[in-house]
Formats: structure tokens, sequence, C-alpha cells
């Protein structure tokens, strides 16, 4: 009778049955075309094979493992018990590996050390490469937390893994081969060292979010100081171009998203502390706080476009939240307009709080003051009644952008909020004794946070209505047709009633570009026709037009790249990721024959777009170039097809 581990299947054939396109029983320790062939089989060498094994033998090797166990503990010293390293290893859960766990130190009385694995164990917290891990890894920039739900695409990515089950002769899982070969990836490191174990480089290249490393961005500048540093006062000068160019580029870039900040107040408060830094308003740790935090928001912006050095952006930052107790206790205005402050910053550099804490903080200081309810601003001059919408359709926006990447219940609820937006009308047309509705045929920057505000409105019917399994359930497909269509014909109008002109600046600003606004139309067309709740089998009408939104968001986002005027982010990061699933999906799952259907060579084009974008994007987030080697890997199988084809 056969051991019984001969039972145990790969998920994948072995790499000389996939080279000669032969049949592969995938068996373990070695298939049996190789062992027929006497030739070494890659399952004896490969440790990155994924296998299924019988219940039984698993079982069989529990109880070894537990009476070993038992044997070892006998053998111990009766000083005390203190458990095996690698036991503790393989059975502590994702959120014990963030703790600090001790062992005895053979040549100390007892005393505890923090538990650092061995070069040899460190396979063991990998798990195989995959699109659903990645998507993992990138959701979570925003958060240290676990849950992602439907609208984050982690459905979507394992559908799409499975559909690439066709790019195999044997139809087997489709498994990305040597990701980890390239020196930037895994630089020479001591393992045993606890400074390099902090080294964001090495943690930006683990698989697994939540195995050792929170947040992938925590950190990520080498030179960041962990905690906010105190900073001697002329290093740090308010007189200079330099200064008023960033506080220039924060307007006009930051200020158009989220207009957390009333221009003209600012630039009066500035004003008066450069003549006079003894000032009443220069000891104010509001003011000082808006001031450092702006220059920190416009530093980093720009670094987001530019991918330039983010020291200088730490260094205001690290200022402001010398400020930052004292600016809390200005009342719960000021403080949610602080809190806001972190939350744009946090979407570009996450070195503060995580970005879906932060909002959810603000999100019910907003609630809990009734800024979503019209009846607060009854009676208020109309000047703090425009702030007071500016600041709370803001953290609605910041809402709607976590919440969806992370497909968990939004803050704010659609159905509470009866207020009517902000108006589009420069700050210094805001004043207690003008109607702003008189000064609406102006043209306005205001009127770009306004329009993304009704894209922000939009996304969150589609998640609402297309991600939603409860709603989705009871609809007859002739009702599921007329809600795909009527988001679809409100995305059509909010790509044609785009602002004009767009508000004219030097400064590289992406949503001052009208590339931007395509790319997100496309984006979110996208997002309604990949199967969802709503549509869980797409018709294959639905999947060509899924192909063309997928083609045309990552062409428009290779513009905006190829102009200087792409956010290097991790919002960003992730769009295209998603949009690269997209184009892969809907070009895999065609029912024609595939070869036919890449004859054309638009999707390897599109793939090869992404390529590029993925390696500009590992200069500041090395799991984008984990992303690239495995989209080359599909584009490599897509041109092997299409030679096949030809020939």
């Amino acid at each position: 009778m056969a051991p019984e581990f001969l039972l145990a299947q790969a998920k994948t054939s072995c790499k000389r049955c996939h080279r000669r396109k032969k049949r592969c029983d995938r068996s373990l320790p070695q298939c049996r075309s190789c062992s027929g062939a006497q030739v070494s089989c890659s399952f004896l060498d490969d440790d990155r094979v994924v296998a299924s094994y019988p219940v039984i033998y698993v079982r069989s090797l529990e109880a070894k493992v537990h009476s070993l166990e038992k044997e070892l503990e006998s053998l111990r010293p009766p000083r005390g018990r203190v458990p095996d390293s690698e036991t503790r290893l393989l059975n502590l859960d994702s959120s014990d590996m963030q703790m600090t766990t001790g062992h005895e130190d053979a040549n100390a009385n007892g005393t505890s050390i923090p538990y650092e694995p061995s070069p040899d164990q460190l396979p063991l917290l990998q798990s195989s490469p995959s699109f659903v891990e990645e998507l993992k890894i990138l959701s979570f920039e925003a958060t240290a937390d676990r849950h992602l739900g439907s609208s984050s695409g982690l459905s979507f990515a394992k559908l799409t893994q499975t559909v690439l089950r066709r790019l195999n002769p044997d139809k087997a899982d489709f498994s990305f081969t040597n990701l980890e070969t390239e020196d930037d990836m895994w630089p020479q490191l001591n393992f045993f060292s606890t400074s390099d174990l902090s080294d964001s480089s090495l943690f930006g290249g683990f698989r697994d979010p939540f195995m050792c490393y929170p947040s992938m961005l925590d950190g990520f500048s080498p030179t960041a100081p962990a905690e906010p540093t105190s900073l001697p006062e002329q290093t740090v000068s308010l007189e200079s171009s330099h200064v008023d160019q960033l506080i220039r580029f924060y307007f006009a870039h930051s200020h158009t998203l989220y207009p957390l900040i009333h221009r003209e107040e600012f630039d009066k408060i500035l004003d008066h502390v450069r003549a006079d830094p003894l000032c009443a308003l220069a000891q104010s740790s509001l003011c000082q706080f808006r001031i450092w935090m702006v220059l920190a928001i416009g530093s980093t912006a720009q670094c987001s476009v530019t991918l330039s050095d983010e020291s200088e952006s730490t260094m205001y930052y690290n200022k402001a939240l010398e400020h930052f107790e004292g600016a809390l206790n200005y009342g719960y205005m000021a403080a949610l307009e602080v809190v806001l402050l972190q939350v744009s910053y946090s979407f570009f550099n996450q070195l503060g709080p995580n970005t879906w804490t932060l909002v959810g903080l603000g999100a019910r200081m907003a609630i809990g003051l009734g800024m979503h309810a019209s009846s607060t601003y009854e009676g208020l001059p109309a000047d703090v009644s425009e702030k007071r919408k500016r600041l709370f359709f803001s953290v609605y926006m910041m809402d709607r952008v976590v919440s969806i990447a992370l497909g968990r219940p939004f803050a704010i609820n659609d159905d509470d909020v009866d207020v009517t937006p902000f108006t589009a009308v420069h700050d210094n047309s805001v004043g207690a004794e003008s109607n702003p509705l008189g000064n609406s045929f102006k043209s306005s920057a205001m009127a770009v946070p306004l329009h993304i505000l009704e894209l922000r409105r939009v996304a969150s019917d589609i998640t609402t209505s297309v991600y939603s399994h409860r709603k989705s359930a009871s609809l007859s497909v002739e009702q599921r047709e007329e809600v795909a269509g009527s988001l679809h014909q409100r995305l059509l109008d909010w790509r044609r009633n785009m602002p004009f002109p767009l508000p004219n600046t030097d400064a590289a600003v992406p949503h001052l570009n009208s590339s931007w606004y395509d790319f997100n139309y496309y984006l979110h067309l996208a997002m309604l026709y990949r199967p969802s709740p709503l549509f869980p089998t797409l018709t294959q009408s639905r999947v060509k037009m899924l192909a063309e939104a997928a083609s045309m968001s990552i062409r428009q986002v290779s513009n905006m790249h190829r102009q200087q005027c792409l956010a290097y982010n991790w919002l960003n990061l992730l769009s295209i990721f998603t949009a690269t699933l997209c184009l892969i999906y809907a070009t895999t799952v065609q029912p024609d024959n595939l070869a036919s259907v890449l004859k054309d060579k638009r999707a390897v084009t599109d793939l090869d777009l992404t390529i590029e974008l993925f390696d500009k994007l590992s200069v500041k987030f090395p799991v984008a170039g984990k992303i690239r080697r495995m989209v080359e890997q599909i584009s490599i199988r897509y041109k092997e097809m299409i030679e096949v084809g030809k020939a």
C-alpha cells in the first residue's frame, strides 16, 4: 500500500510538465511523469508549492507533534517552562506576532528578550503570492485593522486569480514565481539585529500585512523620527520664497480637494506672525498648528507628484505636533479642523495615526456637532455657515474615499444628511454680510471640490446599491438593470459637467487636469460593471464594457504619469492595481478563444502601461515592485498565447 503522503496533491503543475505542456498529476513529493522519466521533479526543491493533504495524514502529523512536544517537555530543565521558538512561530496568530515574546537566555538570569526569527524561520511568515494578498496589502495602507468588505474588491481579486487558470494548459492555478529575486526587494540584512528588522524596506516585502507589520507605510521614511522632536527655531523659517511656494501648492492642490482652511484668514495670520513673531497670533497653538500643517501637507503632496525626499515634510509635521494638544483646546470646531488636517496629511504620508481611525474620529465629531442637519445652520452668519459646511463635506468625502477602499460601512449615512453643500465661491466672497448665491456665476476654485463631492456621492450610491447583498437579493433582473443604468447615467452627467475652465495654476495638480476626470469616470465605471452582489455573473456585453472601462482608466492614468501630474500615493496605487485586475479579468474570462481575444494586442499594450506605472510607484512603495513582476508574468503568458495563435 502506498504511503499516505503520496495522496497529497500540489495546486499547480511541476515546472517540467508545465514547460513540456503535458498534463501533470501533481502528486507529491514528485509527480509520476518525472518519476517515470527518472528525472528530478521541481516539487522536491520548490518550497513555495501549495498542496492539499488528506485529513487523516494531517491528524497523524498533529499526533506526532503532540507526542514530540511532550517528550521535549520532559527533557527541559526544571527552571521553568519556556515555549519552543519554532512552536511559538507556528502557533502565534497574526495579532500576537506584533507583540514581544520572551524566551530564556542561556547566559542570563531568566531575562526576557524580544523574539526575533532566524533566517530559516522567515519562510514560515510568508504565504503564496497572489492578487488577493497584494490587494490586502494595498488596502491596509489606510489602516492597521483587518476587515475588508465587498467594495474593496477582495472577492473580485479572488475571482480574477481563479480565472487566470485559463492561462495554464492543464487549467491549474496560475502561480507567480521569482518575485523576490531583485536585490532591492530583499536587501542583505542582519536578521538578528533589531535595527535591521525595523527597516521599512524589509517589511515592505512581506506578503501578509498582519504577520509582522500592521501598516506598510508606518515609518516608511528611514530618517523619520518615531516621535515628534523639537527642532531649533533657526532651522525652520517662515520668511522664504520656498515657504510661499509650498503654501501656494497647498491651496492649489489640497484645498481644492478638501477646503478645510479659509485662505484669506490664513494669509492674514501668516502676515501677522511674519511681522511680529511675538504677537498674540504667533503664540496661538491653533494658528501655529495650521501654519505648520499647511506646510507639511503642501510639501508631502508635492513630493507625491515629484517623488522627492520627504524629510522636509516630516520636519513640518513634527513642528505642527508640538502645538497639537494646545490646538485641541480652542473648541469643537477647531478640534475637528485639527483632526481633518491630519487626515489630509495621512493620504500622502502615514507617519502619524492611521487614516481609518482619524476619519472615523472626525466623522463622529461632525455628527455629534449636528453638522449633518440643516437646522444646525439656521441663524448662523453666512461666512460661519459656509466654513462649517466645507468642514462637514470634507469629512464626508474623506469617509467615502477610505470606506470604499476598505469595503467598510460609512461613518456618515447619506439618509441622515439633509444639509445643502457649500457654494462655489471664492474665499474672499464669503462674508457675514454677503450672499454666497449672488456670486454663483463668478469663476471659483471651489467649483472643483464641489464637483468632486458629487463624484463621492455617486460612488457612495454605487457602494450601497451594487455591493449590498441585502438590497440586491430582492431585486428582479429588470430592477437590477435599472439600477445600473441610472448609476451609469449619473457618471456620464458628472463627466460632462466638469468645471470649465479649470483653475489655471503653474503647479502640477492632478485634479486640475482633465485626464484626472476621465480616469475617475472610467475607474468608477469599472467598479459599477465588475462582478458584484448586484451582478454576480456577467453577460458578454458587460464583460466588454468592463474591459473598455479598465483599458481607458489605465490609459488616462498613464497620460497623467507622462505629463508628470500624477500623485504617487497609496490611494492611486490601489486604484491602478484595481484597474489592472479588472483588465486581466475581463480579458481572460471572455468566452471566445483567448488567443483570438488577445490578437489585437490592446490588452497586452495596456498591461505594459501598468508595468511602467508600477515600476515608477515602486520607488516609494516596495510592494509595487512585486505587483509589477506579477503583471509581467501575465503579460508574457499573453504574448506567448498570441504567438501560438499565429502559428
